[in-house]
C-alpha cells in the first residue's frame, strides 16, 4: 500500500517517557523513549519496548539511554537516532520499499528555549523530516480533548507527562498565562526511589520505582477504593540480603506529597496570572488533567479540594497531546500557532 506514496505525515508526541506516533489518524507507535546501543561499535541494538528491556539490565558492552530528560533532548545524538529507529519501524510495518518525504508535528514543552526546541527540530530533520513543525504540549492536549482552542474562551490544560508539567490558560489561539515545571511523572519515581531507601533501608531501580507508582501510587491518604498493598522484593542496603517489603498506597501518598505540592504552587501561579475574564471561564469550564500523572490515584480530588475549582480527567489523558498534535497535523496551513 505505501508503495508509491511520496509523502508521509507523522504527528509525534516524543515525551520523556513513552514516545506516541500518530499517522492518518492512528496510533502506529507508543512504546518507551529509549534507545540501546553496542558500545564495541555504537550501532543501535533496539528502540522502544525491546531497548527498555534491556534498560537498567544490560552487560559492560550495552549502553541503554534515555535521550529525553525533564520533557528536552539531553543526548541529541541519541534522540536523532531514537526517532530514525521509530520512523524505520512504522515503514517496515507498512511495507514501504523507500523512505518518503516526511512532514512531522512533534509536541515539545512550552518553557521550551529557542535552544531545546531548535534540538528537537534539528533531531526530527536529521531523522528524515523535511517539514517540521512543532507545537506546545499544553496546547495540544486541549486539542485533543476536544477544546475549541480558537474559541474566545478561557480554559485552562493541566499537563503531567514524565518530564515537565504544563499548565496553561488557552484562549483564541494562543496561551494566555502558562507554567511549566520539571516536576513531573519521572520525579514521582525518584521520589519513591529515595523514599524506599531511607524508610526501608532497601535499593529499588527506575523500573521497580515505576511498577510501585503504578500499583499503589496516590495523592491521597484515604482512598475509596484503595489499593492492595504491594511487595517490592530487592536487597537489604546492609548486608545485601533479599528482603520482601509490603507497600501501602498511604506510604506512597506521603513520599509524593512534596511533589504534588510543588505542582500546586505551579497551579496556583497560573490562575494568579490569568486575566479575571478568562479566570471567570475557567471556573465555569473547570480544568482539564492530562498526561500520565493524570491518573495518579485521587490526585483530581486533591485539587479541586485545593483549589474550588472541578479538574476533569478526559476519558484517554496519556494520548491527549498525541491525538491533539495529529489534528494539528490535519490543520498545518490553519493554525497560525505552530513553530516552523
Amino acid at each position: 500500500m505505501g508503495l508509491f506514496k511520496l509523502r508521509q505525515e507523522l504527528a509525534i508526541d516524543l515525551g520523556t517517557a513513552n514516545t506516541i506516533i500518530m499517522k492518518d489518524g492512528k496510533i502506529v507507535f507508543d512504546e518507551p523513549s529509549v534507545i540501546a546501543f553496542d558500545r564495541r561499535n555504537d550501532e543501535v541494538i533496539a528502540v522502544g519496548t525491546k531497548a527498555r528491556e534491556i534498560y537498567e539490565k544490560g552487560h559492560e558492552y550495552i549502553r541503554s539511554v534515555r535521550p529525553l530528560r525533564d520533557g528536552v533532548i539531553a543526548d541529541f545524538d541519541a534522540a536523532e537516532k531514537m526517532i530514525r529507529g521509530m520512523v524505520k519501524q512504522i515503514n517496515k510495518k507498512s511495507h514501504s520499499l523507500f523512505s518518503p518525504s516526511l512532514r512531522m508535528v512533534v509536541s515539545v514543552p512550552s518553557g521550551s528555549t529557542e535552544v531545546e526546541i531548535r534540538a528537537v527540530k534539528d533531531s526530527s530533520e536529521h531523522a528524515g523530516g523535511r517539514d517540521v513543525y512543532m507545537l506546545y504540549e499544553s496546547m495540544a492536549a486541549a486539542i485533543g480533548i476536544g477544546i475549541d482552542v480558537l474559541a474566545p474562551e478561557g480554559n485552562m490544560v493541566v499537563d503531567i507527562g514524565g518530564g515537565t508539567t504544563e499548565i496553561a490558560v488557552i484562549s483564541l489561539g494562543g496561551i494566555s498565562s502558562k507554567q511549566s515545571i520539571r516536576v513531573a511523572g519521572d520525579e514521582f519515581t525518584h521520589d519513591i526511589m529515595e523514599y524506599m531507601r531511607q524508610k526501608h533501608n532497601v535499593r529499588v531501580g527506575e523500573r521497580t520505582a515505576e511498577q510501585i507508582k503504578i500499583e499503589v501510587g496516590s495523592a491521597l491518604a484515604e482512598l475509596d477504593n484503595a489499593p492492595e498493598d504491594f511487595i517490592v522484593t530487592s536487597a537489604d542496603l546492609m548486608d545485601s540480603l533479599p528482603r520482601q517489603i509490603s507497600v501501602s498506597y498511604q506510604e506512597i501518598a506521603q513520599c509524593l506529597d512534596k511533589s504534588i505540592v510543588k505542582i500546586e504552587s505551579a497551579i496556583l501561579k497560573t490562575l494568579e496570572s490569568t486575566p479575571p475574564e478568562l479566570y471567570s471561564d475557567v471556573t465555569q469550564n473547570g480544568i482539564s488533567l492530562t498526561g500520565g500523572g493524570a491518573l495518579l490515584r485521587g490526585l483530581a480530588d486533591r485539587l479541586t479540594r485545593r483549589f474550588a475549582i472541578q479538574f476533569n480527567v478526559p476519558e484517554d489523558p496519556l494520548r491527549a497531546v498525541a491525538m491533539g498534535t495529529d489534528k494539528a497535523l490535519k490543520n498545518v496551513d490553519s493554525y497560525n500557532f505552530l513553530i516552523h
